[in-house]
């Protein structure tokens, strides 16, 4: 979730933190700090022989407040470590924001401190004052403590990180020296490094790999429980084991990648860029699967039976996985279950030798996600993965993976990873049953890429229903079959960015409880594709006979839809076969959008939402 960006090396530390931070501020925009370590002040001695200081500047809100704090001051400093926060405790404000520092130390933190409660009040007893309420600080308060038992930075952040439960990674700095530390346990971190062991060295660290891209030469993945150290002195980054000793438990890789454009260009959001960049990004992911080097990843698979199928994802992730479950039946002749990661965690799942975990991942961080594949790798499951970032937690832990191609997702409410990600699961459910993405299935994916086209260029009638029903006190999406999980995301797309209250139903579960809401006040979407079409007309009718607005969208010349609706999108559906429900999606991402235009609302970034969830 947190976003966190540390650097030391030969420049000016402030604005490689700052540039990451802002690449990274999706991950959570609550507050944004920055700590410096300043060379040359007058401070007591501590420990050791004290080399400077630490300032530290924090604001809560987004990083721009950070920035005009920063804006004409004359702070420079090779040293720095920066966060961007995400609170999972205690309010939004100042004291809360990261880094949590003191005469000695400055830390940042992902995750949660699952034994905070215990340690603090222990602390607490002991004398020891807190300033703010977060789990965080105690790290901070128990690392003092024990630095003041050992006279040693190492060991001292170590002998901390050994007390604390529950996933995490920390990135800590001290006045003793210009170095800079971290450690994390089940939480994304990565090293990156720049002409290291030469007086030229720049050394990084991050939650991120996309906030190092194009700033260093290697990527370094520590495992967990691994000591980092960002040295200043030999200008390199060293690996230690929790006993002390320098480890290899860490994978180099070089970077090879440029920074991807991620200016909104002619767009007033990200959220409407990466919508409308998913006609082209179709035809690059059949490339990817067809003549680059996700055909022989496939292939791999081609004709390979499981038993079970089973896939995990969150949120979004989750609908995709419902979105590919029916085609994966049907190809494969396997039984396929959806599951939610936060559940399939803890229900003690049926694991047997021969089923296959698919795991569904944008970030590749996703807490739960993460948790679920490591209990499927222990108990010796096959594991592939569908994902966005490579060299991503999930990525590295899995059999193989199944990249989506993407880019950078920056808006927080996922569009284009969606779209790709079923996609992607369509070419495995064929790859699984024998087939290959044959010329019917190419020829189906550019007659998508232009219906997509097509799509787009109605958006002002897209706008223009959403001016009539944005007010609307509540908005119920049904869709039968193919549609059910479009029907979920649409109404999870539209209570994120525009926070107003959605709910998706299969249409034929109306009737059981959710009817009883339906009046006047309620805009009823109603997705009506020609699969199982005369089914849902029926379910229009009982809306349209309770008083609903309907808002349909469907074929461009059913009379009957058209009839029956008080707002109508037209579609055309012709010469799709299994990407209807895709297409369809497509038009409530505009709606979505506009909605929450409408509002008012922060789009990139909605309220209380991060766009990694590294935190359960």
């Amino acid at each position: 979730m947190c976003g966190i960006v540390g650097y030391t090396g030969n420049q000016d530390a402030i604005y490689p933190v700052i540039e990451g931070l802002t690449r990274l501020e999706y991950r959570g925009y609550d507050s944004a700090g920055i700590s410096m370590f300043l060379a040359d002040a007058l401070t007591p001695k501590v420990g050791s022989a004290v080399k400077g200081t630490l300032k530290i500047l924090k604001k809560e809100g987004k990083l721009e407040n950070l920035k005009n704090l920063l804006e004409g001051s004359s702070f420079q400093t090779s040293t720095a470590i920066g966060h961007t926060r995400w609170a999972t405790h205690g309010k939004v404000n100042d004291i809360n924001a990261h880094p949590h520092s003191n005469e000695i130390f400055s830390i940042v933190h992902n995750g949660i401190i699952e034994n905070s409660y215990t340690l603090k009040n222990a602390l607490i007893k002991e004398g020891f004052p807190f300033l703010s309420e977060t789990d965080s600080e105690v790290f901070l308060v128990l690392l003092t403590k024990i630095f003041h038992q050992t006279n040693d930075v190492k060991s001292a952040i170590i002998k901390t990180f050994q007390q604390l439960e529950g996933n995490s990674a920390f990135v800590i700095m001290s006045n003793i020296d210009k170095s800079i530390y971290a450690l994390r346990r089940g939480a994304p971190l990565v090293c990156g490094e720049k002409w290291a062991r030469s007086p030229n060295a720049q050394l990084f660290i991050s939650s991120d790999p996309y906030a190092l891209v194009g700033n260093v030469d290697y990527l370094l993945f520590p495992e967990d429980n691994v000591l980092c150290e960002l040295s200043d002195k030999d200008k390199v980054i060293n690996f230690y084991d929790l006993d002390g000793k320098k480890t290899e438990k860490v994978r180099r890789e070089k970077q090879s990648s440029d920074v991807e454009l991620s200016t909104k260009g002619k767009f007033e959001h990200f959220m409407l860029k990466e919508i409308y960049e998913q006609p082209s990004l179709a035809i690059r992911l059949l490339q990817y699967y067809t003549i680059d080097e996700g055909a022989e990843i496939l292939a791999q698979y081609r004709g390979r039976k499981f038993d079970h199928i089973h896939i995990i994802g969150c949120g979004t992730a989750w609908h995709a996985g419902l979105a590919m479950k029916d085609a994966l039946e049907k190809c494969s002749g396997t039984r396929v279950s959806v599951e939610l990661a936060s559940e399939f965690r803890y229900r003690q799942p049926i694991l047997l030798k021969n089923d296959l975990c698919l795991f569904i991942s944008q970030s590749g961080e996703t807490a739960d996600t993460l948790a679920s594949a490591q209990m499927a790798k222990d108990k010796g499951i096959h594991i592939v993965s569908i994902i966005n970032v490579k060299g991503s937690s999930l990525y590295r832990i899995s059999d193989a993976n199944l990249l989506i191609k993407a880019g950078q997702e920056i808006g927080v409410a996922s569009t284009k990873a969606f779209t790709l990600q079923a996609m992607t699961g369509l070419f495995l459910a064929l790859t699984l049953g024998g087939k290959t993405i044959d010329e019917s299935v190419k020829k189906e994916v550019h007659l998508f890429e232009t219906r997509l086209l097509e799509l787009l260029a109605k958006h002002n009638m897209i706008k223009d229903i959403a001016k009539e029903l944005f007010q609307q006190k509540g908005f119920i999406f049904i869709g039968r079959g193919c549609y059910y999980p479009i029907a979920l995301e649409g109404a999870l797309k539209l209570k994120e960015i525009a926070y107003v209250h959605a709910e998706g139903y299969a249409a034929g579960e109306l009737k059981h409880g959710p009817i009883a809401i339906i009046d006047e006040s309620i805009a009823n979407v109603v997705l009506l594709g020609p699969e199982l079409l005369e089914k849902s007309l029926s379910n229009a009718e009982e809306v349209k006979a309770r008083k609903g607005v309907i808002f349909a969208l469907g074929q461009e010349d059913h009379q009957e839809i058209i009839t029956k609706s008080d707002y109508f999108f037209p579609l055309n559906f012709t010469g799709l076969k299994n990407f209807n429900s895709l297409y369809i999606n497509v038009a409530l991402q505009l709606f979505s959008y506009e909605v929450a235009k409408l509002k008012g609302t922060d789009i990139d970034r909605p309220r209380n939402l991060a766009k990694s969830v590294t935190v359960e």
